[in-house]
């Protein structure tokens, strides 16, 4: 199936969305990782926990309503396709160099070096 129907599919059969609205950006990604060669992935939503729709103040299973698609991304070495549906943020990369490894213990025991 194109990455589009997969995230149709997963709206209406699971969420009882409507259908979608892909903003141009998101189909413009979509079409992009077709095109590379990615139709064949699976697809994992990225959208709040608090409800089936993107909108957290909609409980239960609503009805009536488009889930709205703005971006897709690529995950090439965990093997899926992640779609972002509404206004989710996911979780902030970590620095490439760990905290902890600035710090230490003086010669009274005191921790230094913490940020």
């Amino acid at each position: 199936w194109p990455l589009v129907k997969k995230v149709e599919a997963i709206a209406t059969r699971m969420y009882g969305a409507d259908g979608l609205e892909v903003q141009p950006k998101a189909g413009k990604q979509l079409d992009a990782l077709e095109a590379m060669g990615f139709r064949e992935l699976p697809v994992c939503m990225a959208k709040t926990h608090l409800s089936l729709s993107h909108d957290p103040e909609l409980k239960g299973r609503p009805r009536g309503f488009k889930l709205p698609v703005r971006e897709a991304r690529l995950s090439a070495g965990a093997g899926f396709v992640t779609v972002l549906a509404g206004e989710i943020r996911l979780m902030p990369g970590l620095g490439s160099r760990p905290s902890g490894e600035g710090m230490d213990l003086d010669s009274d025991g005191r921790i230094v070096g913490l940020r």
